[in-house]
């Protein structure tokens, strides 16, 4: 069947041809377009008949989809994630009917391969050669992995608190990867200057007509999983509830539009309302929605470490969730970093299924949302699983989960202190408050134990990266100490964060290590620490007093 295909202006709603140059209404200047499709010709129950003998992948909605060319689909086989029935969480919760839509099926391991099927598809139909995304993780992965297939040139950008695993895997593909210093927001802006500049094309986020498209198939793919479900393998079903932990707001407004079609199409006959959960942290959807403002005020300091979810400014996107749920039922609710850890374990050791942080905050909220009455045991609920746990599970488990072998004794060194930086510490007047970061815990304890004996300070010990920037961040320290070798949030990011945020700035750092440092990693630490100390294989005394003396004034 021939695709008329049109985007209409959200505001005005004119009609406007696709192309790869529009960025927004040339009528009323509104950077948000929707398609739109002429379902005149298709039959609802022919299509529905049809689509059982196609193969369960996302492509098979092609008919709802914006590409006119099949040659031109780039795919890895997404779509058709499993809709898992929860038994012992849904059991605890008094939930008959939780469902789980198992994203970290896809072909990188999380829902934003639909999007990036679907954008570079449509991309690839427009002849764009070079493309740059900015990204804190799953956005470049797949666009990376897409991209590889056709030979479209990645440019992909990141705030620095990136896992290094999300990075080094969108290298492997072949992007172009650039780090950056400051939040996701402000990596935003560089991208889109570097893509200005350079001439080259520009992924637009929540602005990008194929994600919107491509988020909604999740919303296809639940109707009809839920038919076989819980109907009769015919009339298609929307949920009552659908839960997501959002950061920009792109899965549930395309999944919304999504059930919208359904709607208009007569497949299913009601909406769902909407759970929105942001990080408690960085959640101006959820405090706009609270003051009941239809624009929400962003956040400019994020202080949440699920680096995914820290979108300080929603935009548009706010205004678009907000209207749905004044439409159809929903609310927004935010969960705290620990909340979210916690309930990645809750899902994992009830229900066998262990998630990224984001789907972390999504349980949160779904358990708030329960425990505050606005879900009902007879609900009908299913939450996006986004993505797979790796590789941020060493952060969930910390260190409990291994036995330790002590070869201390085994391994003592002297302690060498670099000429050059030791005047550094100097610096430091009315010494009140000290953080440690370090995640060998006889370590910690001993420089804490020293200090405390010949300083009348308050020291504080944080076990790993990501502690230790929360810990900043809430206490503002007169002096800083870190290891350099930690899991997940290394003591490189946590002095590029510092030295990034103006709040902090200011902190003198002082940095210990047994790492045998590059020139790349010296020259990286020039200016950025106070003082940098090489220990051997163990801290001992000797160690420490030679730091207590350095800090002695």
């Amino acid at each position: 069947m021939p695709k008329h295909l049109e985007l209409e202006c959200i505001h005005c709603h004119t009609r406007i041809p696709l192309n790869s140059s529009l960025t927004g209404c040339p009528n009323c200047g509104e950077n948000i377009l929707e398609a739109r499709y002429d379902f005149g010709q298709l039959k609802p129950k022919e299509w529905v008949q049809e689509l059982k003998r196609r193969r369960t992948n996302l492509w098979r909605y092609h008919e709802v989809l914006p590409i006119h060319d099949p040659e031109k689909v780039v795919t890895l086989g997404e779509g058709g994630t499993p809709l898992v029935k929860s038994q012992a969480l849904a059991a605890t919760l008094g939930l008959k009917h939780l469902y789980i839509k198992d994203e970290r099926q896809g072909p990188t391991g999380s829902f934003k391969d639909r999007q990036a099927t679907v954008a570079i598809s449509a991309l690839r139909e427009l002849g764009v050669k070079e493309l740059v995304v900015a990204s804190t993780g799953n956005v470049a992965i797949s666009y990376a992995a897409y991209c590889a297939r056709v030979g479209i040139k990645l440019w992909a950008f990141f705030p620095s608190l990136t896992p290094g695993e999300k990075m080094r895997e969108c290298a492997l593909y072949g992007a172009e990867v650039i780090k950056t210093t400051g939040t996701y927001d402000q990596t935003k802006e560089l991208a889109a200057r570097f893509a200005k500049t350079k001439g080259v094309f520009l992924d637009r986020g929540i602005k990008s007509v194929a994600a919107i498209e491509a988020m909604k198939t999740m919303a296809y793919e639940i109707a009809e999983q839920l038919s076989a479900e819980i109907g009769d393998g015919q009339q298609w079903r929307a949920p009552d509830w659908f839960i997501q932990g959002v950061s920009g707001g792109m899965g549930p407004i395309g999944v919304g539009k999504g059930f919208r079609e359904m709607l208009d199409f007569g497949l299913i006959d009601s909406m769902p309302k909407m759970g929105i959960v942001q990080a408690a942290g960085c959640a101006p959807m959820v405090e706009a929605f609270e003051r009941g403002q239809r624009v929400a005020t962003p956040v400019e300091n994020p202080m949440t470490i699920i680096t995914t979810l820290a979108t300080g400014n929603p935009g548009r996107a706010y205004e678009l969730l907000y209207d749905y749920v004044q439409e159809y039922g929903g609310h927004f609710v935010s969960a705290s970093d620990d909340e979210a850890y916690n309930a990645i374990r809750i899902a994992a050791r009830y229900d066998g299924i262990s998630v990224e942080p984001a789907t972390g905050v999504s349980f949160a909220g779904l358990f708030k949302l329960v425990y505050r009455g606005l879900i009902k045991p007879d609900d009908v609920v299913v939450l996006n699983c986004s993505g797979h746990t790796l590789p941020v599970e060493k952060e969930i488990l910390g260190d409990q989960w291994q036995r330790l072998v002590d070869l201390t004794d085994k391994f003592r060194a002297p302690v060498l202190p670099e000429e050059g930086l030791l005047a550094a510490v100097d610096q430091v007047e009315h010494l009140k408050r000290v953080l440690i970061i370090e995640d060998t815990p006889e370590a910690a304890r001993l420089i804490m134990r020293l200090l405390k004996s010949r300083h009348n300070c308050d020291v504080q010990i944080a076990s790993n990266g990501l502690e230790g920037l929360k810990m900043i961040q809430q206490s503002k320290p007169d002096l800083v100490v870190t290891d350099l070798m930690m899991p997940e949030v290394d003591g490189f990011t946590v002095i590029d964060h510092v030295k990034s945020n103006p709040q902090t700035r200011h902190i003198p750092i002082v940095v210990v290590t047994a790492k045998e440092l590059t020139v790349r990693e010296r020259e990286r630490l020039e200016g950025m620490v106070d003082m940098l100390l090489q220990k051997g294989s163990a801290l001992d005394d000797a160690f420490v007093e030679n730091l207590v003396q350095k800090l002695d004034t």
